[in-house]
């Protein structure tokens, strides 16, 4: 099968990350105030994370609970605002323009990929859910489900980040 650039771009986002991540890291300025609200922004995203992967079962159904039943791509909104954080914490406008550069292509990218193997893997129950046809699953969260999906990762990516910017204050 040959793969699309945007195939590569979805597939290599999260290396694409570490090297728009490596640049950003040397070029913010934060303040104490932009510090302050980018962590907050950046919290919020990383709570809308560790929610969905608490409810999320990664390729063997299409998840319909927890904030599944408001958005299809929680994951994803949770890193943008997550990126949004970094950015204000930054105070940076090179920052803020990587940031939206690198979360719009491969979010984007990532979108349209994962919503094609869903549709497909699932024959056509991702296409029911995307329109509102399918209905919401009852399903608690679970602490373990978000370990086993490694969402401890992106914390302590988000950890470090932040203690950066502080150290950087």
């Amino acid at each position: 099968m040959k793969r699309t650039f945007v195939d590569r771009l979805a597939r290599y986002r999260v290396h694409l990350g570490f090297a728009a991540a490596a640049v950003a890291l040397m070029l913010v300025r934060p303040t104490p105030r932009t510090w302050l609200a980018g962590a907050v922004v950046a919290a919020c995203g990383e709570l809308l994370r560790i929610w969905a992967a608490g409810h999320i079962e990664k390729g063997r159904e299409i998840t319909r609970s927890g904030p599944y039943r408001f958005m299809r791509h929680p994951l994803y909104v949770g890193s943008a605002l997550i990126g949004a954080g970094f950015a204000m914490a930054a105070w940076s406008l090179p920052v803020a323009v990587l940031c939206a550069a690198y979360l719009g292509l491969t979010l984007a990218a990532a979108v349209r990929v994962e919503e094609a193997t869903l549709d497909e893997r699932f024959a056509g129950a991702y296409s029911a859910y995307r329109e509102g046809r399918a209905a919401p699953v009852a399903r608690r969260f679970s602490l373990r489900r978000a370990i086993a999906n490694r969402e401890y990762r992106a914390v302590a990516g988000l950890l470090l980040a932040f203690a950066w910017l502080y150290w950087r204050l």
